[in-house]
Parts: structure tokens; C-alpha cells; sequence
């Protein structure tokens, strides 16, 4: 397989999709793209989680730059939308945009997520969103950037997911990550 970007947004969600991968020989690089998340205190502690599982595995943490202020700006308007609705589409486009255009800029040419193993997420939304950002870097790279849209919660990792969160101890938070998600 090409080299894999995994964009992710917390442990609790990248625990058995990266075990997996690692059992399948698959050494991806682990992206953590989550400018959505407040306050800044909450983005600390969910990186950190990842860090820590991650270094398990020897896979390599890339933490993209934090700009709240620009997510907020791609959805506005979209505030009082519910979960599952319109912003949280934007949501994933803006973050996913940012791991396809950080694939592209590495060479590195599959890009999946670790959006797609909640059950919380609408898998359409985290699909088409993927698809999106990759079509999107690579009309403006000419590097093409291939969208793995797997659903995983399937293939036992639903209930992988969560014996690792308690293996692990994870932080495992109560909301999405922004501060519309914290108000439904």
C-alpha cells in the first residue's frame, strides 16, 4: 500500500484503527488536525493521548498548526446547525482540506480518518468531505491524493475501540471537540 496519512481527531476514536493498521503492516503518518476543538486546555489533552498511544507503535505524530479562528470562519453561519448537520460537513472539510494539502506537500498519496470510526459521525459526511479535500489538493498540486473512505467500525473494531479506551485509560471526552457540539 502507498504511504497513509491517518488524520485524527482524538484516542479514543484512532486506538484500533491504529493497532490495526500496525497488525497489517501499515506504518501510517499520524495527523493531528483538530482546530475545532475548545477550549485550547481540551486540544492539549486529546493530542497528548494520541502522542502516547501512538509512540507504542513508533508511528511518527505530525500536530498541524491550531487556528480556531479560521475553522470558525468555515462555518459560520452554521452555528445552531445540530449535530450531524451542515457544520459539522464543514467541519470535516476544513480539516481534512488541511491533512490532503499536508499529504500532497509529503509525498505521501492515501489519506483516511479516524472520523469514520464514531458512531456520533455521519459516514456520508466524513465520505464526501474526504473525497472533497483530496479532489481539491489535487486539482491545485497536481499531486494525487487517493481518499481511503473506510468505514471503520466495522471488521470487529467497533468493540476493539472500546476495550482499548479502557486498556488505555484514554481520555475519552463528552463532546466533539467545538463549542457548538459542547451546547447540543
Amino acid at each position: 500500500m502507498d504511504r497513509v496519512l491517518l488524520h485524527c481527531c482524538c484516542a479514543p476514536c484512532s486506538g484500533a484503527i491504529i493497532e490495526w493498521m500496525a497488525a497489517n503492516g501499515i506504518e501510517p503518518v499520524v495527523f493531528f488536525s483538530n482546530s475545532n476543538i475548545v477550549p485550547f486546555e481540551e486540544y492539549e489533552k486529546r493530542r497528548a493521548e494520541v502522542v502516547r498511544y501512538a509512540a507504542k507503535f513508533g508511528f511518527e505524530v505530525v500536530d498541524d498548526e491550531y487556528d480556531h479562528a479560521a475553522w470558525l470562519a468555515s462555518v459560520k453561519g452554521l452555528e445552531d446547525e445540530p449535530e450531524r448537520g451542515a457544520r459539522c460537513l464543514e467541519c470535516f472539510r476544513f480539516r481534512l482540506l488541511r491533512a490532503a494539502r499536508y499529504a500532497a506537500s509529503r509525498g505521501i498519496c492515501t489519506l483516511t480518518t479516524t472520523l469514520a470510526s464514531s458512531r456520533w459521525k455521519d459516514l456520508a459526511q466524513v465520505d464526501e468531505a474526504g473525497s472533497w479535500a483530496c479532489g481539491e489538493v489535487s486539482r491545485e498540486s497536481g499531486t494525487e491524493v487517493k481518499w481511503w473512505g473506510r468505514n471503520w467500525r466495522k471488521g470487529g473494531l467497533q468493540p476493539r475501540r472500546a476495550e482499548i479506551i479502557r486498556e488505555q485509560n484514554f481520555y475519552n471526552q463528552s463532546y466533539c471537540g467545538c463549542e457548538f457540539s459542547e451546547n447540543h
